[in-house]
């Protein structure tokens, strides 16, 4: 018959099987229940983090070529970006799943009169294609915390796009006199920390995106 050590080694291995089945039943019912709101969440943190490090680097280019105020948005837009990428971690950690991390990318920068085009299709493609298309991925899993996020995300793109088409109408023959103008200018953008509103001005009471307290805004510096 086992002795004592015996039944303690046994003990001791059941207890740590409890824990190891303990950690892991909130990720494999959360892959069984909602498989395609778990490959659509990694596909947005996944886009979310290429697009943080494609602004940073169009905002370098933007520095480079002596428009500050231009960088300036490319960092804001950046820092929203990065806000989308955290909600979309988060919601994969609540169930004990991490977010894939995949090596990272070279990005193509080139002018920033390019790069603001190139921003502005990207924008656009997400707004009218990526997210709707997610959305009705999602629906009927009806996870509505990640539904929820991932509005949130998509309001804050169509923010961007706004922002950049009132640079990208000038990246024409008088992209020249438009980033002067724009230039001769203090610029100032604020991001919800929240959901990542971007705004030139912080709104007077609540986030008209997520609805937080005014006070979630950050102003980009």
């Amino acid at each position: 018959m086992p002795g004592r050590t015996d039944h303690c080694r046994y003990l001791s291995i059941s207890i740590v099987m409890v824990c190891i089945f303990s950690f892991l039943l909130p990720a494999v019912s959360a892959q069984l229940r909602y498989p395609e709101t778990i490959s659509v969440l990694q596909i947005l943190y996944q886009d979310e983090v290429q697009a943080f490090n494609n602004y940073h680097a169009y905002a370098k280019k933007a520095l480079a070529e002596n428009y500050p105020n231009i960088a300036k948005l490319f960092i804001s837009i950046a820092t929203s970006e990065s806000i989308h990428a955290r909600n979309f971690k988060d919601l994969l950690s609540a169930w004990g799943l991490p977010a894939v991390e995949l090596p990272e990318m070279k990005v193509e920068v080139s002018s920033t009169r390019k790069n603001l085009k190139l921003a502005t299709a990207v924008e656009l493609e997400e707004i009218d294609k990526k997210y709707p298309q997610f959305i009705e991925q999602i629906t009927p899993e009806n996870h509505a915390e990640t539904i929820q996020y991932i509005i949130y995300a998509w309001e804050s793109e169509k923010q961007h796009r706004e922002l950049l088409k009132k640079i990208k109408s000038g990246t024409g023959i008088f992209f020249g006199l438009l980033t002067k103008k724009i230039e001769g200018r203090l610029s100032k953008y604020f991001v919800c920390q929240h959901c990542g509103s971007t705004l030139t001005e912080i709104p007077q009471a609540t986030c008209p995106i997520c609805e937080e307290p005014s006070a979630k805004y950050k102003e980009i510096k």
